[in-house]
């Protein structure tokens, strides 16, 4: 019974959102550079500026927090590696293997997830675990591609300068020292804060209409078992050694259970990695998720 409830309250509203995306983006003709760049630049640092700013996490909680799904992801970039070696894969598919173990989708739809199953006052953690998880996905995968294409890593330093890691430092500080954000300046950063994630999971729904038919095979199907699979597992139980309890427990292994971020086709066509098997992987670990982000919210 529980496991209907979290299907139908939880999980079936998200991908109802991004249903509307995927059918309304090519019968409107949403552009996704358009909904992306609005998303990006102006609704997630104010999202990330407003969650922050009024949330109470300690310092000593966010160096835990941040340590622990470090690990996690280190571990899972890991087995990517070492199941793609495992198949005898070459260089450009075990990137890829990497890339989609350690780039998950915690932005839209860990963040809409969270809420729903935790309620607003999870999304402070929850954040905090995005934010993280977005440098690492940069850092990891392109690495990973680097290192199956030859190239340089030098493209892995322009995640510190994304608008949301920009906007957390100040989010901070008022957090850390008790000080109000001006009344004012709260209400233009809550307006904008609130449209971030539903115009985040509409803008996944148009990018995944542009992917058109999928060829699945072995790869698809490893690379996302890994994904999403891999994610909770190691999550959980690693979590244990760590001491983290409560939000800060629950929001992690959830963030690490996403599926794979569509950001991952962008750095794939950047880097020449086997973009036709990444973009199939991205669609089918975001179908497989239904069932598998189901059956982890049950356990949480």
């Amino acid at each position: 019974m529980q496991l209907i409830s979290i299907f139908v309250n939880v999980v079936a509203p998200v991908f109802a959102v991004v249903l509307i995306g995927y059918l309304a983006g090519p019968w409107l003709g949403l552009e996704v550079r358009t909904l992306s760049r609005v998303s990006y630049y102006i609704f997630m640092p104010a999202f990330v500026f407003h969650v922050i700013s009024q949330a109470e996490v300690q310092a000593a909680v966010v160096g835990q927090m941040t340590i622990y799904i470090t690990t996690v992801y280190v571990a899972l970039a890991l087995l990517g590696f070492a199941v793609a070696k495992g198949l005898k894969r070459p260089p450009e598919v075990v990137g890829m293997y990497v890339l989609i173990a350690t780039f998950s989708n915690s932005g839209n739809f860990g963040l809409s997830m969270v809420k729903f199953r935790f309620g607003e006052q999870a999304l402070a953690p929850a954040t905090v675990y995005f934010i993280i998880l977005t440098v690492i996905g940069f850092a990891f995968g392109v690495a990973a591609a680097s290192w199956a294409r030859g190239g340089a890593l030098g493209a892995i330093t322009s995640v510190f300068k994304t608008p949301g890691l920009l906007a957390f430092v100040p989010a901070a500080v008022f957090s850390a020292t008790g000080f109000e954000v001006p009344l004012f300046f709260s209400r233009v950063t809550g307006l904008l804060a609130d449209a971030m994630i539903p115009v985040m999971l509409v803008t996944l729904g148009v990018q995944l209409a542009d992917v058109g038919k999928i060829r699945v095979n072995l790869d698809v199907v490893m690379a996302s078992a890994v994904r999403l699979l891999g994610g909770p597992i190691l999550a959980a139980i690693l979590v244990v050694p760590f001491g983290l309890g409560g939000l800060g427990r629950s929001t992690g292994i959830l963030q690490a259970s996403m599926p794979a971020a569509v950001l991952t086709v962008i750095i794939a066509l950047e880097y020449d990695l086997v973009p036709g098997l990444v973009t199939t992987t991205v669609l089918f670990s975001t179908l497989i998720s239904l069932i598998t982000l189901t059956v982890v919210l049950t356990f949480l």
